[in-house]
């Protein structure tokens, strides 16, 4: 557990969490914690008894936001993209009128670029706190939205140059990740659409409409990924018929192979039948000029075939 005195984007450690109970002259306290911290915060703060219980819950939560007595809950998820897969990370914060408390069970990157940002806009408030915190989770799923445009457009490429059985898995896989983050960015719309429009008393009124440009992002992020979903399904159309068409390709060459061998197999069945008079068969040196004429016969069809793109 961390616990800073952020005076205009200035920190200063503490040693104690109880000295985060007073108010101080100026700024607020930022206390940057873990679940394991929270048997000490919570009577220091007065941490309700559902908030806590969410955040030490380990299945996904959903973003939402709590109105308490003295301080606002709130849940909203971090996104990271880490070796072709997507990761979502809780970012549990109670927020109050001196302070701002933000429990994660693992690392979160916006938290770790959030100082120089504090720093510079001289950020002397935790609702102030807040709104660059949301800002820069948000921002994040943009990144990500372009690194997943990448992937789509890298798949689609390989499929058009060489489909493979295992592009199939990375569609089915990619799309199944994004409908999923779908579902949560509903709920994290929700969230920061009423930090911009509800009366909150823990909330400066002039910079709830900063919030309401957080929400906009928030909104063209939903929207970037309805596209990507749609864009998953052409490319699940581009694989099948990447596949039929390479089916097709297959079975017209075998189809041209076995129309050069038909004649091909035709003289070798009438030179193999058990008869004494067939034109040729005693002759010296005819099975070498049948077997020339054999050779340019079935050349000869395989040119025409060429010339003709069957083959």
């Amino acid at each position: 557990m961390k616990i800073r005195l952020v005076n205009n984007g200035v920190f200063k450690t503490i040693d104690e969490p109880n000295q985060a109970l007073t108010p101080p002259v100026e700024g607020f306290y930022w206390i940057d914690a873990d679940t394991s911290d929270l048997a000490e915060l919570q009577p220091l703060f007065g941490m309700h008894d559902l908030a806590v219980e969410d955040c030490l819950n380990e299945e996904e939560q959903r973003p939402k936001i709590e109105l308490y007595e003295g301080h606002y809950f709130i849940v909203v998820n971090s996104i990271r993209f880490d070796n072709e897969e997507i990761f979502l990370r809780a970012l549990n914060i109670f927020l109050g009128r001196h302070f701002i408390i933000t429990i994660t069970n693992q690392k979160i990157n916006e938290l770790r670029t959030l100082k120089p940002i504090l720093w510079e806009q001289e950020v002397n408030n935790p609702d102030r706190f807040l709104y660059h915190l949301l800002d820069s989770v948000v921002d994040n799923y943009f990144l990500v939205g372009d690194r997943i445009e990448a992937r789509i457009e890298k798949l689609e490429e390989d499929i058009l140059m060489r489909t493979k059985k295992s592009h199939l898995n990375e569609i089915i896989g990619l799309r199944s990740e994004i409908l999923w983050l779908k579902k949560v960015l509903g709920p994290q719309k929700e969230v920061i659409s009423t930090l911009n429009k509800k009366d909150l008393r823990l909330i400066d009124d002039q910079l709830q409409k900063y919030f309401g440009d957080i929400y906009e992002n928030a909104v063209k992020i939903a929207e970037t990924f309805e596209t990507y979903r749609d864009l998953m399904a052409n490319l699940r159309e581009a694989y099948q018929s990447s596949l039929a068409s390479r089916a097709n390709e297959i079975m017209r060459i075998f189809t041209a192979l076995t129309t050069i061998f038909m004649p091909l197999t035709f003289i070798t069945g009438i030179y193999g039948m058990n008869f004494d008079y067939i034109p040729g068969l005693h002759v010296y040196g005819a099975s070498y000029v049948l077997l020339g004429f054999m050779l340019l016969l079935g050349c000869g069809m395989f040119y025409i075939f060429r010339k003709n793109d069957w083959l």
